[in-house]
């Protein structure tokens, strides 16, 4: 790569970071021709703007609402095609997947051991655009909220009934018969779904993204990420391949989040206040959260999204401490740290990608979790990117693997340790027997306040729902803006709009197993994209001076 120093060109106007603060001291500049916006097409029909990349905006937008279209006319039709393509993807590809999120892990832990670890994001000389509440509260309420409330209780219990009756589905082939290691295996599957490898695949894109973007003066889009590799055709249809994917990608990631909690929400809805169950009360939410994530959206990141991330984290955290101090108090307090060993104990022989026997849960669970994380990735990573500006490489990779994993472990502990209690001390079988999306709710029927706490929890699906809505469409709108992080807020709301469809779409559709092959079918050609780009950041951070 040419390259050019900060300090060489600090007095030069800075024309190819549009939105993109400079970097703040020394730093490697590539050098580039191309201006940030440059084939974008710039105009106001009917009073509204328009800033967007041509080709990349066209395609995407036009083959999503053209799956759209059909998906609604033809709802019949296309459920068994989606039961048959995610049966043949995760049949048949789970070793890949599993491979692929081993290798983002690795990368990300040996970095934080090397010099490289001493770059920091935005210059030398940066300085954190965000406390560390601040930085916490956003990147966890975005990476999976909607899914630790989702999954919080029912997949801890769905692994422990598996592991105990040992059938197919069972983690490591399970434990039969016995309860207490059929539930220490439980949580040992559960944590290995939320813990390190979810947030390396976080990790390694939004340190791409921010080095890139921050250091390097290129666009804050996936394109730019491969630089060092196809050089100035990252600009031309290579580069537009690779957006395109992103958008997808992203977009049907984050369906089958809103989907998911649109599904919980409507049941918590019928278990409070017996309202219908049904197909029309999840439209109807979605399309009723939509319109308030709108607003969010149209208030940006510093007024919107921090303050809404913040708000679900104190709600989450009130949530978390009511089930820690009146559910099983002692067995929450020393299961923490019991699980925390039976991950690490279990986590080599959970993450092989080869021989396994137990072919239920790594197809079943597994393929689908890590496709769905790396389609979420150019989302979250992007989202990351933006609030991490001013951070050390090794500040970054330290607090995006293990702060949110370890508070994914007391999560799982608290609500899933609980859940398994009711059962295996208290012979209640009713939590184990309700539908996935309401489980929580029936957990948290056996602990005082039940009204309240579901409530809550409906609360926090929502918020969850809008914070992940409104991030969404700020990275979409950027990565379909040609790079630009201020472009016009009629984007945002198009793309707000466009989510909230896709996810009705899909449940409509076909469902939870329609959700699912969204995100395994654009989970695939994506994974591909991160794997060359692990060698892309290498590449990136050899050539950036570091701080002492």
């Amino acid at each position: 790569m040419d390259k050019r120093s900060q300090d060489d060109t600090a007095n030069e106007p800075n024309e190819g970071s549009e939105g993109i603060p400079a970097p703040d001291g020394p730093a490697n500049l590539i050098d580039t021709d191309y201006v940030i916006g440059q084939d974008n097409i710039t105009s106001t029909k009917f009073g509204i703007d328009f800033d967007l990349h041509g080709k990349v905006f066209t395609i995407s937008s036009l083959v999503i609402l053209f799956f759209v279209i059909v998906t609604l006319a033809f709802q019949n039709q296309v459920a068994p095609i989606f039961n048959a393509m995610f049966s043949f993807l995760t049949g048949n590809l789970d070793w890949f997947f599993i491979l692929a999120a081993n290798i983002f892990v690795v990368l990300a832990v040996v970095l934080i051991f090397t010099p490289l670890s001493k770059v920091r994001l935005g210059g030398a000389n940066a300085t954190p655009d965000f406390s560390y509440a601040g930085w916490f509260a956003m990147l966890f309420a975005a990476g999976m909220g909607i899914g630790l409330m989702f999954y919080g209780v029912s997949e801890p219990l769905t692994h422990f009934g598996t592991s105990l009756a040992g059938d197919g589905g069972a983690p490591l082939g399970g434990a039969e018969g016995n309860a207490q290691a059929a539930a220490q295996l439980g949580m040992a599957a559960t944590i290995f779904h939320w813990g390190l490898h979810p947030w390396g695949i976080y990790a390694i894109v939004a340190l791409s993204l921010a080095l890139f973007s921050y250091n390097k003066g290129l666009p804050l889009t996936m394109r730019s990420i491969f630089y060092p590799i196809l050089g100035e055709r990252v600009w031309g249809w290579p580069g537009h391949i690779i957006d395109i994917l992103a958008v997808f990608a992203t977009l049907f990631g984050l369906a089958t989040s809103l989907g998911l909690g649109a599904s919980q929400a409507s049941a918590g809805l019928h278990y409070l206040f017996d309202t219908p169950n049904t197909n029309v009360t999840m439209v109807v939410l979605i399309l009723g959260i939509t319109l308030v994530a709108l607003g969010s959206v149209l208030a940006g990141v510093d007024k919107g999204v921090q303050r809404l991330s913040q708000l679900n984290m104190a709600l989450a955290f009130l949530l978390l401490l009511f089930v820690i101090f009146v559910g099983p108090t002692l067995l929450i307090a020393t299961g923490f740290f019991e699980n925390l060993l039976g991950y690490v104990k279990n986590l080599p022989a959970l993450s092989n990608p080869f021989g396994r026997e137990d072919t239920g849960f790594t197809q079943g669970w597994t393929a689908y979790y890590w496709a769905w994380w790396i389609s979420w990735s150019p989302f979250v990573g992007m989202f990351i990117a933006r609030v991490s500006r001013g951070r050390t490489v090794r500040e970054f990779l330290i607090a995006v693997l293990l702060v949110p994993t370890l508070v994914s472990i007391l999560w799982m502990t608290a609500f899933g340790g609980t859940a398994i209690d009711q059962v295996i001390s208290d012979g209640y079988n009713g939590v184990q027997d309700a539908a996935l999306e309401l489980q929580l709710f029936t957990m948290l029927g056996q602990l005082p306040l039940t009204a309240i706490t579901s409530f809550v929890g409906i609360v926090l699906v929502m918020v969850f729902f809008i914070t992940s809505s409104d991030s969404g469409s700020l990275v979409i709108d950027s990565i379909t803006a040609g790079g630009k992080v201020d472009a016009p807020k009629p984007q945002r709301v198009f793309w707000a709009l466009i989510e909230g469809a896709i996810a009705i779409a899909l449940l409509l559709g076909g469902g939870l197993t329609a959700l699912q092959t969204a995100v395994i079918t654009t989970g695939l050609p994506f994974t591909l994209v991160l794997l060359a780009a692990c060698y892309a950041i290498i590449k990136g951070l050899m050539s950036e001076p570091r701080s002492v």
